[in-house]
């Protein structure tokens, strides 16, 4: 069984997590700064190096200044219609 990062499901919350980044016109050195990271932080989620919980999903919405609840809502329009846990 695949990693769970390396699923559709979860390609499709980072590429959202990207679009809502680039959509706000913020760098991932500009996100890290707000986040009180290193950049290596922001890439390492968007590369699928790391997982993003719950709570720092939340912290990178704020930092971009867009409603968790939207961004959630982009998510889950995104998402395949079933996938594997």
């Amino acid at each position: 069984m695949p990693r769970s990062v390396f699923t559709d499901a979860y390609a499709a919350f980072r590429d959202t997590l990207v679009a809502v980044r680039k959509d706000a016109g913020v760098t991932q050195i500009e996100l890290a700064e707000r986040l009180g990271k290193p950049q290596q932080f922001v890439s390492k989620y968007e590369r699928g190096d790391r997982r993003v919980d719950l709570i720092e999903f939340v912290a990178v919405c704020r930092a971009l200044r867009i409603d968790p609840k939207e961004a959630f809502a982009l998510v889950l329009r995104r998402l395949p219609k079933s996938f594997d846990i």
